[in-house]
């Protein structure tokens, strides 16, 4: 064996041994965040009404009103500008909530009893988000991706470097924002319970350096003969 070639195995067997020290990885080391007791992350308390955001269309219709019934668009700070009664803050208000509202403001010196109906333009569909080692990220519907392996395949898959067993799913539930760990290999091959994905969950699938350092081991390691063989004891 060439000395080139001796270097080259010795460099991939440093780099496959650093790849196994790095299976114990610390979690929840950012001082915000601490390590659960919970055995599976919870979910949401149930589905979230829809509420008014900025820059969204709203139409509004005042009975027997017309001039005041029409399209109403909310400004970059929530607010909608109405007339006789002037700017509303509407953002995170729901469209029966926003109804009242301008119900109030103009029952007696401008209607005597006011019939508004609030409803939006259009209502965005339930999301979820899915980045990191996968095929193809973005953001897909939550209709499709109710479990942890269908909405990853809905993302093209696993990339190339996708770290298995360091796969996050955040989700945020009553304000508290929770990071379940995971790995999707062990789910795919059911040895635990695919779990349960919900709307606005993200999704990350993690990198793997060891994959990383692998391929760029082998494009240095000149081909003497038809393959190169290496072992890999603790690879991902």
């Amino acid at each position: 064996m060439t000395g080139l070639m001796k270097s080259a195995l010795t460099v991939a067997a440093l780099a496959l041994a650093l790849t196994g020290c790095t299976k114990e990885r610390p979690v929840g080391l950012a001082t915000s965040v601490q390590v659960a007791s919970l055995s599976e992350l919870p979910a949401p308390a149930s589905t979230q009404a829809y509420t008014v955001g900025r820059q969204e269309q709203l139409e509004i219709n005042v009975a027997d009103a017309e001039r005041l019934s029409g399209t109403y668009l909310t400004d970059a700070e929530g607010y909608i500008a109405f007339p006789l009664v002037g700017d509303l803050y509407v953002e995170g208000k729901t469209p029966n909530q926003v109804a009242k509202m301008i119900a109030d403001r103009l029952r007696g010196e401008y209607v005597i009893d006011p019939q508004v109906r609030v409803r939006p333009n259009a209502i965005a569909a339930p999301s979820i988000s899915v980045g990191g080692q996968v095929g193809q990220p973005g953001t897909y519907p939550a209709a499709t991706s109710q479990s942890l392996i269908r909405a990853v395949n809905n993302a093209g898959g696993l990339a190339d470097y996708a770290k298995v067993d360091d796969v996050l799913v955040m989700r945020t539930v009553n304000d508290q924002r929770y990071i379940g760990v995971y790995n999707i290999e062990a789910i795919q091959r059911g040895n635990y319970a695919d779990p349960t994905i919900y709307p606005d969950d993200i999704i990350i699938v993690g990198d793997s350096p060891g994959r990383r350092n692998l391929e760029n081991i082998l494009q240095f390691i000149p081909l003497l003969s038809t393959s190169a063989i290496l072992i890999d004891r603790a690879f991902n």
